[in-house]
């Protein structure tokens, strides 16, 4: 026969036992999780700002004409890698061609006519020589006809001398009289004539006259636009957004593409205003970008922090002082320099999303920069053209002679 034996009497914890322990487990657990964050804080997570909102930026450099004209050719496409110096479109130079001739006949010209002032000093002194002898003999007629007035005066009472050779003598006094007042005209007359031809050219030379000058400048203004006609990348970089086409007429200040140069990168983190207080230039930053993905990490160190709020900056900044008003917490862009090494071996794109981590333990730096940063000035076209100077020579050269002599200063 067999027992049964009552399930009731088998002791159990009571369920209020097993919930006070289950609690406590789990107060235990969230207290060691709060211990260990509280830790993780303490030790690592207060040295860090992070933000999601960074984007790669860099220079994006537009090519527009500097004069008008009609597409000739177009030398790149999109995507394509271009060196500093390199042509990329090139205008009809027709027109430019045809300024520059005239340009350059008008210099020849000038150069004549500076000549011809140049001649008209020698000229002038020549005149005025001349005009002194002149004055010089009438001034001797003049004598003598006083001579014979004065001799034959006494002796017209006397009867020695007529009243008719007399009055004749009179008279050749009075026409001496005038021909030496014309004379001492002429003289004058000659040398005003001198003072102006001197004041033309007085100080400096045929070459370096004033008209000369000038006309030598417009030579060098058409031979400029002669020469940019051809446009050329001032940079290093990737053409981008090429919107020109040929045969088209384009006008100065036009954009028909740009050149990004995404050798020199940089990222731009916008943090938050209640992130700002610990961020110092020259903390070193750990980056991520999105089209590589947590496996390659970019190093770079804050470079500057933004003078406004992206909001101060942008078309319509918000009017807060109307109507209803909410409090929206303000972003400062800050800028982020990349290890170039680390740019080269993954290239980066203008616009892409960067995860961005700053280590702020280190508070020496600046909130501010106070020195401007020594940047790699970008390739131009030469200040001054040195064929532009060399035609120019030329041509004054050919119009003052063989050899090219200069004339005497005066």
């Amino acid at each position: 026969m067999t027992d049964n034996t009552n399930t009731a009497d088998t002791p159990t914890p009571p369920a209020a036992s097993r919930r006070r322990r289950s609690l406590i487990a789990l107060a235990a657990v969230v207290g060691l999780a709060g211990v260990a964050y509280g830790g993780w804080y303490w030790l690592f997570a207060r040295h860090y700002e992070d933000t999601d909102n960074a984007y790669v930026q860099a220079h994006v450099v537009q090519i527009t004409p500097q004069v008008g004209g009609t597409v000739e050719s177009i030398d790149v496409e999109d995507t394509d890698f271009v060196k500093a110096g390199q042509t990329l479109v090139k205008l009809d130079p027709a027109d430019a061609q045809v300024a520059l001739d005239q340009a350059e006949a008008q210099l020849g010209q000038t150069v004549r006519e500076v000549r011809t002032l140049f001649a008209n000093v020698q000229g002038a002194q020549a005149q005025v020589a001349a005009r002194e002898a002149d004055l010089a003999r009438v001034q001797a007629d003049l004598a003598r006809a006083q001579d014979d007035v004065d001799r034959r005066a006494p002796l017209v009472a006397g009867g020695a001398v007529g009243q008719e050779e007399f009055r004749h003598a009179q008279a050749q006094l009075a026409a001496a009289k005038g021909a030496a007042a014309a004379a001492r005209s002429a003289v004058a007359a000659a040398r005003e004539q001198q003072a102006s031809a001197v004041a033309l050219t007085q100080g400096t030379t045929a070459e370096d006259h004033p008209n000369v000058k000038r006309a030598a400048a417009r030579v060098r203004e058409a031979h400029l636009a002669l020469q940019r006609a051809a446009l050329v990348a001032p940079v290093d970089g990737w053409i981008a957004r090429r919107n020109v086409q040929l045969g088209q007429r384009v006008q100065a200040g036009a954009p028909l593409m740009s050149v990004v140069a995404l050798g020199d990168v940089w990222v731009d983190a916008n943090f938050k205003e209640s992130q700002l207080q610990r961020l110092r230039i020259g903390q070193p930053a750990e980056l991520h970008a999105d089209v590589y993905g947590k496996k390659v990490v970019f190093h770079g160190k804050v470079a500057g922090l933004g003078a406004g709020t992206g909001s101060a900056f942008s078309l319509l900044p918000a009017q807060n002082a109307t109507g209803n008003w909410i409090k929206i917490v303000q972003r400062v862009p800050v800028r982020i320099e990349l290890d170039p090494a680390e740019v080269q071996a993954h290239p980066l794109r203008v616009g892409l999303s960067m995860l961005v981590d700053v280590d702020v333990a280190d508070q020496s730096g600046k909130m501010l920069a106070d020195t401007p940063r020594q940047r790699q000035k970008p390739e131009q076209l030469a200040e001054a053209d040195p064929a532009a100077d060399a035609l120019v020579q030329r041509v004054i050269d050919r119009q003052l002679g063989k050899g090219g002599a200069r004339h005497g200063q005066h």
